[in-house]
């Protein structure tokens, strides 16, 4: 497995500085989810038409590759449906320029229990037509364990209605242990597995999802146990640390908490 880590970590750090710092760390690759002030990947200044060769030979001079790019598409609300798949076959577009073989999209939110049917078939059909779109291109759309997707067997619903090659699963490690009741992390490996493509890798403390961040090994997810499992169960896709100073300014510096991940994961 390779380990990465999420532009989440360094809002403040320009391009080039992302490059420096993750290849002297010993990390593999980056995941895009904004890069200084700019959160829509296409519109990241590297990323635009004039900059991608040279953005591409940078990547290949420090050894790193982009393993996804992180959209801030969700499907459960109408209000920004159009717009969710119109930025996601952007991203599609920008992954098959730049060679990158994933792109993240969220189901986000069920509103209430009435409509909750309709609305896991809602954002079923949206990222179905991304999906659909990115079929043939090489590139797979991810759906992030979020939010109210966080439970397995929502998450299933709408794997069930996608229906197209290009999709896949991202699997947030804390999210399902953390959601409602928690799922043990073996069920959900045993309903999820086969689609899983990608994984996050964080830690928290506390009885819910949105319990405070540590660094890991601090909190009590058990990120050593699922790298395990996934290691027994063949996945070789990537270990990527989302730390997520851009939306938790107070939590430790990224000189801090990236050079502290690759020591973790790479202790006994």
């Amino acid at each position: 497995m390779k380990a990465a880590f999420s532009t989440l970590a360094c809002p403040a750090w320009s391009w080039e500085r992302i490059l420096e710092e993750a290849s002297a760390l010993g990390y593999d690759g980056i995941e895009i989810r904004g890069i200084e002030q700019e959160m829509m990947v296409h519109r990241c200044t590297p990323f635009l038409p004039e900059n991608i060769e040279q953005s591409k030979q940078q990547l290949r001079d420090h050894g790193l590759e982009i393993i996804s790019l992180d959209t801030s598409c969700v499907f459960h609300d109408l209000a920004k449906y159009e717009t969710s798949i119109e930025e996601g076959k952007a991203a599609v577009d920008l992954a098959v320029k730049l060679g990158v073989p994933y792109i993240r999209v969220f189901g986000d939110a069920i509103p209430n229990d009435r409509d909750r049917e309709e609305t896991i078939a809602q954002v079923a059909r949206g990222i179905q037509a991304v999906s659909r779109y990115a079929e043939d291109t090489g590139v797979t759309v991810l759906m992030e364990t979020h939010g109210d997707f966080s439970d397995s067997r929502t998450l299933l619903a709408v794997i069930e209605q996608v229906g197209s090659s290009a999709f896949g699963v991202l699997w947030d490690i804390n999210n399902p242990y953390k959601y409602g009741d928690g799922e043990p992390l073996e069920l959900t490996y045993e309903r999820l597995g086969r689609y899983i493509k990608h994984t996050h890798i964080k830690d928290t403390r506390g009885a819910d999802m949105h319990a405070p961040t540590t660094l890991c090994g601090e909190g009590d997810v058990p990120i050593k146990a699922c790298i395990q499992l996934l290691a027994e169960r063949g996945y070789e896709g990537w270990l990527s640390f989302e730390w997520e100073k851009r939306w938790i300014p107070s939590i430790e510096e990224p000189e801090v908490a990236l050079p502290h991940f690759i020591r973790y994961i790479k202790s006994p």
